[in-house]
């Protein structure tokens, strides 16, 4: 049974139906993703748990129009990095106060960048889901929850004292909200690793 059976049609905007754009990135810097600059232009990397998620962010990637390439970091953990491009440049800047990533005011996650921010950081939590959070970006924290808000997913701060902050989703229509916006899941991800609403 589809996750979707019987909760309604899908959202008019979806991953599904949107063209990919390279500002959806922003979905990974809601994460624990990176945006480095250069005369080169702009890097976007990310560190995720899996081979599979890097697999698919570098997927995304592409499909936005840019060069990405999958590697593994000192730690031994799946990274996942575009090439520098000028095409990044307006998102770094956006996402940067001085040395330190903040988000913009006034973001509006993208379908398609919420589900680069489900790929890069998210999992289930019994019947709820996590979206991940940047621990060294403890001020991003509360901004980003106003920004689920915007797209109607009133999620709940958690875990701000460890080391593994997150947005707690919880809640049938939540939860349906979440999945009709961020699409099926890739083929690589397991059974907790994708919002579902059943």
């Amino acid at each position: 049974m589809s996750n979707l059976d019987g909760v309604g049609q899908l959202a008019f905007f979806s991953a599904e139906t949107e063209q990919p754009a390279s500002d959806d990135l922003a979905g990974l810097l809601a994460a624990q993703g990176q945006a480095l600059g250069s005369d080169s232009g702009t890097r976007v990397s990310i560190v995720v748990a899996d081979t599979w998620r890097a697999e698919e962010i570098a997927r995304e990637m592409r499909a936005a129009g840019l060069d990405a390439t999958t590697t593994t970091s000192d730690e031994g953990s799946p990274l996942v990095r575009t090439d520098y491009s000028h095409d990044l440049d307006s998102l770094r800047r956006a996402w940067s106060a001085g040395a330190v990533k903040a988000m913009p005011a006034g973001w509006v996650p993208t379908p398609r960048a919420l589900r680069l921010w489900v790929l890069a950081a998210g999992h289930g939590d019994a019947d709820r889901y996590l979206l991940g959070l940047d621990p060294h970006a403890p001020e991003s924290h509360g901004p980003l929850s106003t920004a689920l808000m915007r797209v109607g997913i009133a999620p709940t701060l958690v875990g701000t004292r460890g080391p593994a902050p997150a947005l707690r989703v919880a809640g049938h229509r939540r939860l349906v909200r979440l999945v009709e916006y961020v699409g099926a899941p890739p083929p690589g991800a397991g059974i907790g690793d994708w919002p579902d609403a059943v």
